[in-house]
């Protein structure tokens, strides 16, 4: 077969297409040596294979470290690595004397996992607490909105229990800081969607060594208490754009009064 011909014959040609065209960068990326691996990574590559494919369910425990070790040809330090590598992303739960059992991560769990990276990155560079601020505005804003959308009676209820609870509080810092959080995350938990209480917890906690100025400022529980109370009314209300804006000037509030004290 000649040139022609065998170009006529290749599969580009066939469907109308040039020949792939072999690119420095393409090549340079194809003969990059590949990585090496720890032993204790391909045991979780493994183990994830057959849970994915269902061999173990929810509930179900792990072989023993001993029948890993003898199926994959392992020593004891790789698999013991493997299973806490996978009980840290919440996929099976280790507990003393017995074997590895998978669970279902939770939205807190995943939450979780981040915050110390979280909170060691607010340490690090300060001037990402204000980003951190504007994404919990956008959120709670939003999350008001939604909640005075959907509330049920049993709903509204339950966010007013978190209100007069807060208010109980007053008197104690630490509490009256911890049911500031429920309180917000109660709003979170009337939308429905189980990411959102994760993640509100988790931007309240992450921010909290810098909110505890603002807690102290003369007055400012009274504030947030009143604040809160206009948030509590327009949801019960169901004035989604009441419910936002509350938030808001809420948020908005805090923010501005912790540059006042920094």
């Amino acid at each position: 077969m000649n040139g022609s011909a065998a170009a006529r014959s290749s599969p580009a040609a066939v469907f109308g297409q040039p020949p792939p065209v072999r690119t420095v960068s393409s090549i340079a990326m194809n003969s990059e040596p590949i990585q090496r691996r720890k032993i204790y990574q391909e045991v979780v590559d493994r183990l994830l294979t057959r849970i994915r494919a269902g061999e173990w369910g929810p509930g179900d425990h792990l072989p023993s470290e001993r029948d890993l070790m003898d199926s994959y040809g392992v020593g004891r330090p790789a698999v013991r690595e493997a299973l806490q590598d996978l009980a840290r992303s919440g996929i099976v739960e280790i507990t003393h004397g017995e074997r590895a059992r998978v669970v279902v991560p939770t939205a807190d769990l995943l939450i979780e996992q981040v915050a110390g990276g979280a909170k060691h990155l607010l340490q690090m560079q300060p001037d990402m607490l204000g980003h951190l601020k504007d994404a919990r505005l956008f959120l709670e804003a939003g999350l008001c909105r939604i909640a005075a959308q959907k509330a049920t009676d049993a709903d509204i209820d339950r966010l007013r229990a978190c209100l007069d609870a807060h208010r109980a509080a007053l008197s104690e810092l630490s509490v009256f800081v911890h049911r500031d959080m429920l309180f917000h995350r109660e709003i979170a938990v009337i939308t429905g969607n189980p990411i959102f209480p994760a993640i509100v917890e988790a931007l309240f906690n992450w921010a909290s060594a810098f909110y505890q100025t603002i807690v102290r400022a003369p007055g400012a529980e009274e504030i947030t208490l009143a604040e809160h109370t206009r948030i509590y009314e327009a949801i019960a209300a169901h004035n989604p754009d009441a419910a936002a804006s509350a938030m808001h000037d809420h948020l908005t509030r805090a923010n501005v009064l912790y540059r006042a004290s920094t």
